[in-house]
């Protein structure tokens, strides 16, 4: 399916093997930020720790590697706080990946982490072992504490920026993942040029977007789970902290606006280059913006395996890794319509949107709004979305042409101050 302008994406193909978070401490963490919706999950497992054992750890490695036709198998450890796994834990992941590493076979390990417990013996060690990093950092110190706290509710920016000084100084490969909430989506320039100021060349900006559970909802949880993409939900309200539609757009065309007159190939937000994938055809290597999704499993702390990160619930149990192997159980999440309902349950306003090759309805959980023609599955950030990826058509068109014939992308910053002849390289 193509959009009335811009790229098409040709016959779906899924991406190939499957992709697999995995949970070290499950749902438990040294800080307590407002807007997180994965801590509260330690109601679901009361009865259970919350450390991953070495049994779990070992079938996990062991499976997902065996599980991969690809010749990179990608680790990713989250949380909660995985560091609070201390580095003994992830030592005997690297000791435990060992055996399976050659072969054909490379491994890469990412870590995600809150950056407050990082020290010198952690970066060594992540350096030696070629891990990347992922830390959490919502900007400068007013806009970053006033959400991200300890467990008295003092802010940590202090302790996050020790952090990533760390990485730096360490030379370890990182990303900043920056949520934007409310407030935050207010002031995208100082957000962003702050990000800039630190040092920061790689950043990803995740939207921030709960509901607070109703009457029925799982008992010991304040925010709702997954919206329902068949059935219209009584309202759609939101936390006080998700972010408003229409200033996420505005904050993303902001900074893409500062970004794209300065920045391009020097600085990397993800959002835009999946906007430009998207535009020159390519499969999106995110399941938000996937045709379909169901390829990222979660192994929690105790083997158990869920469909999705978002959708860490027990009716979205799919097995365990103690008893079952992970092809088997994406397959049972695809079997079940997870991943395949995302494109097929798409509203009409969707099927016929201009951008829908860029966005493809976004992330099911957040779909819980009535299109205009009053069928239910709009996703929460619809006018957003519409507004970023219609606004950034004509520079993406300029990219577009200038890879075509061989030249980066970065020279649009050229084009945009003045008239740019665009011809291939001299042989």
């Amino acid at each position: 399916m193509r959009g009335t302008d811009g790229p098409g994406s040709g016959d779906y193909r899924p991406p190939e093997g499957i992709h697999v978070v995995a949970k070290p401490t499950g749902p438990v963490c040294n800080i307590d930020c407002e807007y997180c919706f994965y801590l509260e999950k330690q109601a679901l497992f009361a009865e259970r720790r919350t450390r991953m054992s070495d049994e779990v750890l070992a079938r996990f490695i062991r499976g997902y590697v065996e599980s991969q036709p690809t010749p990179v198998v990608d680790f990713v450890w989250q949380g909660g706080e995985p560091t609070l796994r201390g580095l003994g834990f992830f030592r005997r992941v690297v000791e435990l990946q060992a055996p399976h590493r050659g072969g054909g076979k490379t491994i890469h390990n990412a870590l995600q982490t809150n950056g407050t417990l990082l020290d010198d013996a952690w970066c060594a060690f992540l350096k030696e072992n070629g891990f990347t990093v992922g830390i959490s950092l919502d900007g400068p110190r007013e806009v970053h504490d006033r959400h991200r706290v300890d467990r008295r509710g003092r802010g940590t920016f202090d302790q996050v920026m020790r952090g990533l000084g760390l990485l730096q100084r360490h030379g370890i490969e990182y990303n900043v993942l920056c949520t934007v909430t409310r407030e935050s989506s207010l002031r995208p320039l100082e957000v962003y040029g702050f990000l800039k100021e630190a040092g920061v060349e790689f950043i990803q900006f995740a939207p921030v977007i709960e509901r607070p559970a109703g009457p029925g909802g799982t008992p010991g949880l304040r925010l709702a789970g997954p919206a329902p993409l068949d059935r219209t939900l009584p309202d759609a309200e939101v936390t006080p902290w998700s972010v408003r539609p229409e200033e996420y757009g505005d904050f993303l065309v902001a900074i893409y606006e500062a970004w794209v007159r300065a920045d391009v190939g020097t600085v990397f937000v993800m959002n835009f280059e999946w906007a430009l994938n998207a535009w020159l055809g390519n499969p999106s290597p995110i399941c938000v913006h996937a045709r379909q999704c169901g390829g990222s499993l979660v192994v929690e702390h105790d083997g158990d395996v869920y469909a999705c990160d978002h959708y860490v619930y027990p009716e979205h149990r799919l097995g365990s890794v103690l008893h079952d192997d992970l092809v088997t159980l994406g397959a049972r999440s695809r079997a079940t319509g997870f991943g395949v309902e995302k494109e097929t349950a798409l509203p009409r306003q969707c099927r016929e949107c201009p951008v829908l090759a860029a966005c493809r309805g976004g992330c099911p959980k957040h779909r819980f709004l009535r299109s205009v023609h009053g069928e239910p599955g709009l996703h929460y950030l619809c006018a957003g979305y519409l507004r970023f990826f219609l606004h950034i058509r004509k520079y993406c068109r300029v990219m577009a042409q200038l890879l075509e014939h061989g030249l980066p992308a970065s020279h649009v910053m050229q084009a945009i101050q003045g008239p740019l002849v665009i011809q291939g390289p001299t042989p």
